[in-house]
């Protein structure tokens, strides 16, 4: 039996936690096909079937998830040896995993999160899916959940709100909405429309972030976070909030890194920008037209 290399364990990886040949390919710049070959080449390499194939994705077998675990864990290793050499030639980066609006917050403020004269550098990475810190694939990330990983700590920002906004003088009559493409959905705000307004979508989008300018736009209406929604001039909530989308905000951190300088510096800073948003978070401060 070979050894497998380095790079088709990394490949492995991206097929693992994208769910198949698209979004590895995506990430690898890699063929479908070429990715689906090595995959299958790794499983020869190695004498194990690693993914069960079917129209839907690649779901890892038993010993696809084992060797996933492995892998994270000699990430999580790496990572380590890599912020020990990074601090001893004075240079780190943080590692930010938040949701699209957090980021979007986060951007906004950047300032107050890495200033000038500091010492390390900030990377930033947007998306929808869970935050994962137990392997250390981030420093910091955002939950709408406590964790209950026994090796992750956590600090409760407040609660998030969420409601139906309309562009600002559009008729309250309004049936038009804007929503996430079903299978980007992620979070239970993206979710709602296809749940309750399933045949009133005119137009659906990859990301979050374009919510919002269709609205703006006149295209329709859609959910939206009470933060996000209210400190925009244009848009106005149509209706109260909904309630069953209410969450509690939690920031999260590995239990073992949270000492670290910079990850407690970036998080204290994060905690006070984030908390100073509390009541526009909970939805107390509706825009008005």
């Amino acid at each position: 039996m070979k050894n497998a290399s380095w790079d088709s364990y990394q490949l492995f990886l991206q097929v693992a936690r994208l769910g198949g040949l698209t979004g590895a390919s995506t990430a690898s710049g890699l063929s479908p096909a070429t990715v689906g070959r090595r995959m299958l080449d790794l499983e020869q390499e190695i004498g194990r079937a690693l993914f069960s194939r079917s129209q839907t994705g690649y779901r890892l077998t038993h010993d696809g998830q084992a060797l996933l675990d492995h892998l994270q864990e000699m990430e999580a290793a790496a990572r380590k040896v890599a912020a020990w050499r990074q601090s001893g030639e004075g240079g780190t980066t943080v590692r930010v995993a938040a949701g699209t609006w957090l980021a979007w917050l986060l951007t906004e403020n950047f300032t107050a999160i890495r200033m000038p004269g500091d010492a390390f550098a900030i990377s930033l990475t947007i998306g929808e899916a869970r935050a994962s810190l137990a392997y250390r694939e981030s420093d910091i990330g955002i939950r709408a959940f406590e964790p209950e990983e026994a090796n992750l700590a956590a600090r409760q920002l407040g609660e998030v709100a969420y409601a139906v906004y309309i562009r600002r003088n559009t008729a309250e009559t309004d049936e038009r909405w804007i929503a996430v493409a079903e299978e980007e959905a992620i979070s239970a705000y993206l979710r709602w429309p296809h749940a309750h307004a399933a045949t009133g979508i005119v137009a659906t989008v990859n990301r979050p972030r374009s919510l919002p300018d269709l609205v703006r736009a006149g295209a329709g209406k859609t959910v939206l976070p009470c933060f996000v929604g209210d400190l925009h001039p244009e848009l106005q909530r149509q209706g109260g909030e909904l309630p069953e989308l209410r969450h509690r905000q939690w920031i999260v951190m590995n239990a073992e890194d949270r000492h670290r300088p910079e990850i407690r510096t970036v998080a204290d800073r994060m905690t006070k920008l984030i908390r100073s948003y509390a009541d526009l978070f909970a939805g107390k401060r509706p825009s008005r037209g």
